[in-house]
């Protein structure tokens, strides 16, 4: 049997999400990053990946009953629906279940290949019993309780990097020890109220690369319990980007390169599997997400690529006694 060994890349652009002309969310970013992904020079290195439904009894992990009634059966009220930004459809719902299912996957992914990536994702406004900020499921949430139900996993560290706090993700998990939940964001961004996590860094307007690398490197070195954990889950936010229309912060396309690189590589130096979702990004030009999350692949195809010819260099090169027979 031959083993697949190409990075797996989760999609689910091709279930139908209608929205009003004029909706400010630039839905189209998730087809043209996974048809440009499929124009690269690494798309032989890369497996494109249909996600199953996230079921019932996943959502339920996270969510409650009531909330998930709610939304099959169409009774979100007018102000449940501006809260979340998009108008109620059995599309959405399906193209949300999707949505999860497709991190589930990849999380799964990577914990048998040590990185696996979701196009999409990183709807971590969603709470356990409402939707928010264009965020209906919380993707990262239930994919963390569907790995911390089987018994190779037992510590998990969510990376969120996206420009908005990540308060979803820290209300589902204030009481979960299981689950460290480190946000860098915008001090004055939107959610106006945060929710604390276990470590988050609020930034001024206007930060710039320099000052927000370093956050980040004293965080990674110093804050997060990476040896400890199972799994990661890096919200790669493209919307720290300078000219993000709702990010406030100032950071460079070389910057938003070197901070994937950063994770990746804290990640990596810890032999901790990680798995990569897109999170927000909001630029008038599209093709600059886009760009951006095509960076942020490539950086990881790079990294497992790098950590391929060091594993083969220890093989060849006897980089040291082998295992003894206790």
């Amino acid at each position: 049997m031959t083993i697949d060994t190409r990075l797996k890349v989760f999609y689910s652009d091709v279930f139908d999400l209608p929205l009003p002309d004029g909706h400010r969310f630039p839905l189209a970013k998730y087809r043209l990053l996974r048809e440009h992904l499929q124009s690269r020079p690494c798309v032989g290195q890369l497996a494109f990946c249909l996600p199953p439904s996230a079921s019932d009894g996943q959502l339920r992990m996270v969510h409650t009953k009531e909330y998930l009634a709610k939304l099959r059966e169409g009774r979100l009220t007018r102000v449940e629906q501006r809260r979340i930004g998009f108008p109620w459809s059995p599309e959405l719902v399906e193209r949300s279940r999707r949505s999860t299912g497709a991190t589930i996957g990849a999380a799964r992914a990577a914990l048998r290949d040590g990185a696996a990536i979701h196009l999409a994702g990183g709807t971590h406004h969603a709470f356990a019993d409402h939707g928010q900020g264009y965020c209906v499921f919380n993707d990262v949430a239930v994919a963390s309780r569907v790995l911390l139900a089987e018994p190779s996993v037992e510590r998990i560290v969510v990376i969120d990097l996206d420009v908005h706090q990540g308060n979803g993700t820290a209300d589902i998990f204030k009481a979960d020890q299981r689950v460290f939940t480190f946000s860098m964001h915008g001090e004055t961004n939107f959610p106006f109220a945060k929710c604390d996590g276990d470590y988050d860094i609020a930034l001024p307007d206007g930060t710039g690369d320099a000052c927000y690398l370093q956050r980040l490197q004293e965080a990674l070195a110093t804050h997060l319990p990476l040896d400890a954990a199972d799994m990661v889950f890096y919200l790669a936010g493209a919307d720290p980007y300078e000219h993000d229309r709702l990010g406030k912060l100032k950071l460079t396309r070389s910057g938003l390169a070197a901070r994937d690189r950063m994770v990746l590589e804290a990640c990596r130096q810890r032999d901790v599997p990680i798995t990569v979702v897109m999170a927000g990004g909001y630029a008038r030009d599209t093709q600059q997400i886009v760009s951006i999350n095509t960076a942020t692949v490539e950086a990881v195809v790079e990294t497992i690529s790098e950590d391929g010819r060091e594993r083969a260099a220890d093989h060849k090169g006897g980089m040291g006694p082998g295992p003894t027979a206790g």
